[in-house]
């Protein structure tokens, strides 16, 4: 672990923020489905409201009050999913840079391990040109 390149560090950066990035995205269904529920709600206690029915009629006000509760959670949870789409994409935007920063770094080891492989072919043709010796020509 001590020896990881960066490059390897920061893949696991990049499995560690999409993981963050994909719980962001389930908060925000969990938003979206809590808005639908709600809204569905909305539409059940008006038309609980409106409706000519007698026995609805006779919870008007608590129809009310109920539509006046839902109409403060549904703002709410609007507020809520606006924060969730932020995260999102704020958390999208962290997982894209780092990955960015990774094929970098992958691209600078492979450029540096290329470099140390052609130093060492040169390294072998210095040394196949010199003898080791310069006693051995003599003889």
């Amino acid at each position: 672990m001590a020896n990881d390149s960066k490059s390897e560090k920061l893949r696991r950066l990049v499995d560690v923020q999409r993981q963050l990035e994909k719980l962001a995205e389930f908060e925000l269904s969990v938003a979206i489905s809590r808005q639908a529920e709600v809204t569905t709600s909305i539409v059940s206690t008006i038309n609980a409201i409106s409706s000519v029915d007698s026995l609805h009629q006779q919870f008007a006000k608590n129809y009310s009050e109920r539509l006046t509760r839902l109409f403060t959670r549904s703002q709410q949870l609007a507020i809520q999913q606006n924060i969730q789409e932020a995260k999102v994409l704020r958390e999208k935007t962290k997982g894209d840079r780092l990955e960015d920063k990774m094929k970098d770094a992958e691209v600078a080891e492979e450029r540096l391990k290329e470099d140390e492989r052609m130093y060492d072919l040169v390294d072998l043709g210095l040394l196949a040109a010199t003898p080791v010796s310069s006693k051995l020509d003599d003889t």
